[in-house]
């Protein structure tokens, strides 16, 4: 018999103290009934499965993050986009400046930076060396189809064999200057001079002399037809077919250095210098900016993993949430 006074007895069973007739206590019951400020509802629908993610991420707290940080995860890639075109101009502005001071640097021998039968590189484009030699007369060559100054020109290319250095007996293109299309004729099928003050200009130094001049890459060789005594490009394999080797893998663009250390246009004939070679095409990325610009992208990244984190975390406290329900 329960001793308990009656009063006991009715706050016993309002309050949910006696569970034998399966009166679930009050807590319990308003946890139970979804949205009436117990439990919530996602407890009823916690699987386990991957749809758990999917119900967590769509939901307008993590909705919310998620358009703040794909925002922030723009903003950050395009950072690293203008980063990454600062790498490219700086870059570019870098290998220009060193390329004009390889043409203004004062000559050094050329067995200091090219040597015959090896590889040219960017690293010997456009250096000022000097190198001593004779020119040989019936080694000499136009190169047409080129324009120089705006105007329609021929190259005039010229072997030089190296006759001091360790490479002595080499043979050495030299372009030695250009001519204007229209002085030279081809008529009868042979490349020559058009006028006697052409044939003046084009003729080979005598003698051995010290050249001084930039280093150029060797030109792609050109399969067609030309006139005898001229050909398709400056390359070195090309020429050294045609006029024996060793040679080297570039070529020599002459210019006239007076005893003041000043550079003229023209040689002593009046044969004008053609332009110094061009920089490389691939002028390379400034390193710190393409480093920041691989940051941008890291913290973009980083700022949508950030929120795959959150989704994570959010399933892990349902699912533990669940479990304890």
């Amino acid at each position: 018999m329960d001793l308990r006074p009656a009063t006991d007895q009715r706050d016993a069973g309002e309050h949910g103290d006696n569970t034998a007739d399966g009166v679930v206590p009050a807590g319990r019951a308003d946890r139970a009934r979804a949205g009436d400020g117990g439990a919530p509802r996602w407890r009823e629908r916690v699987t386990g499965g991957r749809s758990d993610f999917l119900r967590a991420a769509v939901t307008p707290r993590l909705i919310g993050l998620f358009v703040l940080l794909l925002a922030a995860a723009i903003v950050c890639v395009r950072l690293g986009a203008w980063q990454l075109d600062r790498a490219a101009i700086r870059g570019a502005a870098e290998a220009e400046q060193g390329h004009a001071e390889r043409l203004a640097a004062d000559p050094v021998p050329l067995e200091d930076v090219l040597r015959a039968q090896t590889s040219f590189t960017a690293e010997e484009l456009g250096r000022s060396i000097e190198v001593t030699g004779t020119f040989v007369p019936d080694q000499q060559v136009l190169v047409p189809d080129r324009a120089v100054e705006g105007q329609d020109a021929d190259l005039v290319v010229t072997a030089l064999r190296l006759t001091q250095g360790p490479d002595a007996g080499a043979m050495l293109p030299v372009l030695r200057g250009w001519v204007p299309a229209e002085a030279i004729t081809t008529d009868g099928g042979t490349a020559a001079p058009a006028d006697a003050a052409t044939a003046a200009i084009l003729e080979v130094p005598v003698g051995e002399r010290t050249v001084t001049g930039h280093l150029g890459g060797s030109e792609a060789a050109v399969a067609a037809d030309y006139p005898d005594g001229m050909v398709g490009a400056i390359s070195s394999a090309e020429l050294a077919n045609l006029w024996g080797g060793p040679s080297f893998s570039g070529y020599l663009v002459e210019f006239t250095q007076a005893p003041d250390g000043t550079r003229t246009a023209s040689d002593g004939a009046g044969l004008p210098h053609a332009p110094p070679p061009g920089m490389a095409v691939d002028t390379g990325l400034n390193i710190q900016n393409l480093a920041y610009a691989v940051e941008w992208v890291v913290f973009g990244g980083f700022a949508l993993f950030l929120w795959w984190r959150m989704v994570r975390d959010e399933v892990t406290y349902r699912r533990e949430e669940a479990e304890l329900a």
